[in-house]
């Protein structure tokens, strides 16, 4: 194996670039997810019973996201971030605060949703130019659930 590549094969500045958006997006994920946490909690009115599953259901999945980030992280030889200093310093997703509107919630995930689409994007396509199919499968494997996600909540919404 070449001096320049990290243990799985991939150039060592490929994996620092892919590490550094992963980080990224890593701060993004644990913003939404204590987003959709803060619309589990404080939800109100009478869609309250099915927002309050379906906010659920989405903490849960991002919760694993976020650990498979970070896992990915550490699998091109790097240090996930774990400081909600630093989260709050790169996400571009802000702290969505005192929301229990549900059609505001709703709004919110789908806001969160299409941000995270835009990030991954980035990824994929940074993810191809340096052969890391396991980057490039992860990201794109979110991006085909987001989209159908971001679609199923524009049509809840009516848009």
């Amino acid at each position: 194996m070449s001096t320049d590549t990290n243990a799985i094969g991939l150039h060592t500045s490929s994996a620092t670039q892919l590490a550094e958006h992963l980080n990224v997006l890593l701060a993004n994920y644990q913003t939404f997810y204590m987003n959709a946490r803060g619309y589990h909690w404080n939800v109100k009115g009478n869609q309250f019973f099915e927002l309050h599953v379906k906010f659920e259901e989405t903490y849960t999945d991002l919760l694993t996201k976020v650990d498979e980030i970070a896992e990915r992280i550490l699998t091109l030889g790097h240090e996930p971030m774990h400081a909600y200093s630093d989260y709050a310093r790169v996400a571009t997703i802000k702290e969505d605060t005192h929301v229990s509107d549900g059609t505001a919630c709703v709004k919110g995930l789908l806001t969160g949703y299409k941000s995270l689409i835009e990030l991954q994007r980035e990824i994929l396509s940074v993810a191809s130019d340096a052969d890391d199919e396991g980057t490039a499968s992860l990201v794109g494997d979110y991006i085909r659930e987001q989209e159908k996600t971001v679609w199923m909540l524009s049509a809840y919404l009516g848009e």
